[in-house]
């Protein structure tokens, strides 16, 4: 009764104050932020926001962000000639690799970063040779531009930053 009291107390004061009471779902977890540096990606800097806004737009429990100043990042971007790549040490955490030799031969440069993305978020290459399979990489024909995770792929990324899966590994785009 006494709880029931100072609950109404509270909404209405929230009211008069012109704010809105929110109860707070337990269910409901906080959105992890990941802090990525494209600083080091040289020509591909754009893209790499481009990959980042791509999961941005698709995903609820993590948001990958430009690393402020100041602080340290979870990931960092970088480009060289070989083949792009991942290095994950931890979920969430590492680097990869905007290679050249891919964008040379044509592959779609946002389905490279969006992919490599993918690896940091906790996908593995999965090499299916579809299109619509983001973590498929490679095997998808060059003429592959679509960018977006399919719905395994948003569902298993969610998961993983609902909970505390920890995944390392290296991931070469092939």
């Amino acid at each position: 009764m006494v709880l029931r009291r100072l609950s109404a107390l509270a909404a209405a004061v929230a009211l008069l104050l012109g704010g809105v009471l929110v109860a707070a779902s337990p269910a409901q977890a906080a959105v992890r932020v990941l802090y990525y540096d494209a600083s080091t990606a040289q020509e591909f800097a754009s893209v790499v926001h481009q990959g980042a806004q791509i999961w941005n737009a698709r995903v609820t429990n993590v948001r990958l962000d430009p690393v402020p100043a100041g602080r340290t990042p979870n990931i960092r971007v970088y480009a060289d000639n070989g083949w792009p790549r991942a290095y994950v040490t931890s979920l969430g955490n590492g680097r990869w690799y905007m290679g050249r030799e891919a964008t040379s031969q044509g592959y779609y440069q946002p389905r490279i970063a969006a992919h490599e993305f993918g690896h940091l978020l906790g996908l593995p290459d999965r090499r299916t040779g579809l299109c619509g399979d983001l973590m498929s990489g490679s095997s998808a024909p060059v003429s592959c531009t679509n960018p977006n995770p399919n719905s395994a792929e948003i569902r298993q990324v969610d998961a993983a930053f609902a909970g505390s899966l920890a995944t390392a590994g290296t991931y070469v785009w092939r």
